[in-house]
């Protein structure tokens, strides 16, 4: 993935996700180019259900000038697990990268690290977004290994150090 700096456009509005969006969430993952090809496994019969968002700190990016259903568009979306401290996923849909959703979820993500009282929060990352994850500051601290069939390649690992503020 290229260097995307064109800024948000329209005011963008991050809400903690609920369980009437699993099923928009769970259309974002599966539909994702990023996961195309030789990574297709990693998402196919993946699912967003809403014991997920309720067990875990789940936050959509959402335009409300575009309307998709009750409250505007889910543009992007981001998971935290607290226990052991780590950013399960993290989605931005196709046509809206570019925009900084990314780098917009990823400060809210460390925001609400720092509210739980986090030092740390670890990723690991799928290969084609490992140059987003080193543009918003996170660390490479190692490798995680294949996990066949679903995962067939290894992912780099990283972790952000959350500051106080």
């Amino acid at each position: 993935m290229g260097s995307r700096t064109s800024p948000v456009r329209r005011p963008i509005t991050i809400r903690r996700a609920v369980a009437r969006d699993a099923k928009r969430l769970t259309r974002l993952v599966r539909g994702s180019r990023a996961y195309e090809g030789e990574y297709a496994s990693a998402v196919a019969g993946y699912r967003v259900g809403p014991d997920y968002i309720e067990a875990h700190h789940a936050f959509v990016a959402v335009d409300p000038a575009e309307h998709e259903g009750q409250g505007g568009r889910i543009l992007g979306f981001y998971s935290l697990v607290l226990a052991p401290p780590e950013l399960d996923l993290l989605f931005v849909a196709d046509d809206a990268q570019g925009r900084g959703l990314g780098r917009l979820l990823v400060t809210h993500m460390q925001a609400q690290a720092r509210a739980a009282g986090l030092d740390r929060v670890r990723v690991v990352s799928h290969r084609p977004a490992e140059d987003f994850y080193h543009r918003v500051g996170a660390v490479r601290i190692g490798t995680a290994r294949a996990n066949p069939p679903a995962v067939p390649w290894d992912r780099p690992e990283f972790e952000f150090r959350i500051l106080p503020e």
